[in-house]
């Protein structure tokens, strides 16, 4: 495992970037990789499944691929992934229970995938062997928003993007209302994949699962949804990250 910094240019902001790299051998086209948002967080969870269930893949169905984590430097992270991990508006609608209660920037998506794809990418394209052709986007809460914002504006970005309590009440449930843009960037009929999970005890955040869900079927996209028991907001990522692994390695090719 290795550890980068890189400063975008398009926000001026700096992320720690850590990487895991499997111990093996290397396939002709590359290896399929993760960039997980939320780096602080959720990196070691997909590092851990991915190193210790490739070691037995035949049961596990789990491919060796590489791990990504895109960090926030700690001191701002709460208030710098609401400004890089939501849509451009000039307004936002915010629902009652949240009014007051989250930072006030926003809008900055847009910079921060251009991050992704200008810099990182080939940053990391530069020095491992990368199957451009597997590419996954991990997010959850409000990275789960900003992974269904991508495969909404920038599809062919990954081929498999994994949403877990994904936002999708953000700004008065726009993911809802922007149905058109998968038609309109080539993500309906395409060769994307989503992975959508949420926790029983979530509330209102379990029928938005489902509908974002039903959503992308009506537009014929692959889709899975699990909904975990007895977990919550906070504790729902450890108990899915083994299936959205699982997902992903299934809908490699």
């Amino acid at each position: 495992m290795s550890h980068s910094q890189l400063t975008s240019k398009y926000n001026n902001k700096t992320y720690d970037i850590e990487i895991y790299i499997p111990e093996t051998e290397l396939p002709s086209e590359g290896l399929p990789i993760y960039y997980v948002l939320d780096g602080l967080y959720y990196f070691s969870f997909v590092r851990d499944v991915v190193r210790i269930q490739q070691l037995n893949r035949g049961k596990t169905g789990v491919n060796p691929a590489i791990v990504i984590g895109i960090c926030h430097q700690k001191e701002e992270m709460r208030e710098q992934r609401f400004i890089d991990f939501t849509a451009p508006a000039k307004h936002v609608i915010m629902p009652e229970r949240a009014k007051g209660k989250l930072p006030s920037g926003y809008g900055g998506a847009e910079r921060f995938f251009k991050f992704i794809e200008l810099e990182l990418k080939p940053y990391i394209e530069q020095h491992y062997s990368v199957n451009r052709q597997a590419q996954y986007l991990f997010g959850h809460s409000l990275g789960g928003y900003f992974a269904l914002w991508c495969l909404y504006t920038n599809p062919r970005a990954f081929k498999n993007y994994i949403a877990i309590s994904p936002s999708v009440w953000w700004n008065s449930e726009e993911l809802l209302n922007m149905a058109h843009l998968l038609v309109e960037n080539g993500a309906s009929h395409g060769k994307h994949h989503v992975f959508i999970a949420a926790g029983e005890h979530e509330g209102f955040m379990v029928e938005d699962a489902n509908r974002i869900r039903a959503l992308l079927n009506e537009h014929h996209l692959s889709t899975e949804l699990y909904i975990a028991p007895d977990e919550n907001h906070a504790s729902v990522v450890p108990t899915v990250v083994s299936r959205a692994v699982r997902f992903c390695s299934r809908n490699e090719k």
